[in-house]
């Protein structure tokens, strides 16, 4: 398998990796709080950290959906939360002209899942030379998403990620096929399973999605099982209380109780 080195952080050398933080980068001081303790209990339990926050929610279910702080002051804090805690930052970007200015401050570019077929975005993101995690659209099969890996290599860029998230299953439903986490592992390149994202309801409150939170630790537990480098999670000190993605989001107890697990499974199947 490829290792991926984020500064020092190594997707794909034998060690977990927490990718953890709010959906959206609320504000300084929520990003702080989060990144705070997310640091604190990787090192205590022996797993290297990522930082996550999106600077705009470009895909919300209703035209009022709250988006972010937007590309400007959303880099602002991530930058910020970097410096402080120095640890590495990763972000969404959903438009090729965005690409060059958040490179200038994310250690890894992510392409959402509903874009992850747009070349001209993958092809951005791959000549940024940062890491680029490619997550796998739920209407995707895990096979196909080769060709996404093709299109960020033809640039040269080897640093590649992909993460499982969960697939379509009717309206307003997602399930999570374990298999492709074995499928895109072939591909030589660091697997991650984001246990929040795969147990959204889209659309599923009518102008929002839902989320069925108490499903999130069986599937991380199945997932670690099943083998994979990184662990995705979004979480909020008080998800019910969070712009977007709270039903699915998890408090800091939850996100202890979940991690100490998916690092004794992932040893043991080390």
């Amino acid at each position: 398998m490829e290792e991926v080195k984020v500064g020092n952080v190594v997707f794909g050398g034998g060690e977990l990796v927490l990718i953890g933080g709010p959906c959206q980068a609320e504000s300084l001081e929520l990003c702080c709080e989060v990144a705070g303790y997310l640091q604190g209990l990787c090192a205590e339990a022996g797993v290297q950290y990522v930082f996550k926050a999106s600077y705009d929610k470009a895909n919300r279910s209703s035209e009022g959906g709250v988006r972010g702080p937007g590309l400007k002051r959303g880099l602002e804090i991530l930058a910020a939360v970097k410096q402080r805690y120095g640890v590495p930052v990763i972000t969404d970007v959903h438009e090729t002209v965005e690409v060059p200015k958040v490179a200038e401050v994310a250690d890894i570019l992510q392409i959402p899942a509903f874009l992850c077929r747009q070349t001209d975005l993958l092809h951005a993101a791959g000549r940024s030379g940062r890491a680029v995690n490619i997550k796998k659209g739920q209407f995707m099969a895990p096979e196909d998403m080769r060709g996404a890996i093709e299109k960020v290599r033809a640039t040269g860029n080897d640093k590649l990620l992909l993460t499982e998230r969960g697939t379509t299953f009717g309206y307003h439903n997602l399930v999570v096929d374990m298999r492709s986490l074995v499928t895109m592992r072939s591909f030589g390149v660091p697997v991650v399973f984001d246990a929040t994202h795969s147990v959204q309801l889209p659309g599923g409150l009518g102008n929002a999605s839902g989320g069925r939170r108490e499903f999130v630790f069986p599937l991380a537990r199945a997932a670690a099982a099943v083998g994979i480098d990184a662990l995705f999670t979004e979480v909020h000190p008080r998800p019910d209380e969070a712009f977007s993605d709270g039903p699915n989001s998890l408090d800091f107890n939850q996100v202890r109780e979940i991690l100490t697990v998916v690092k004794q499974l992932h040893d043991a199947i080390r």
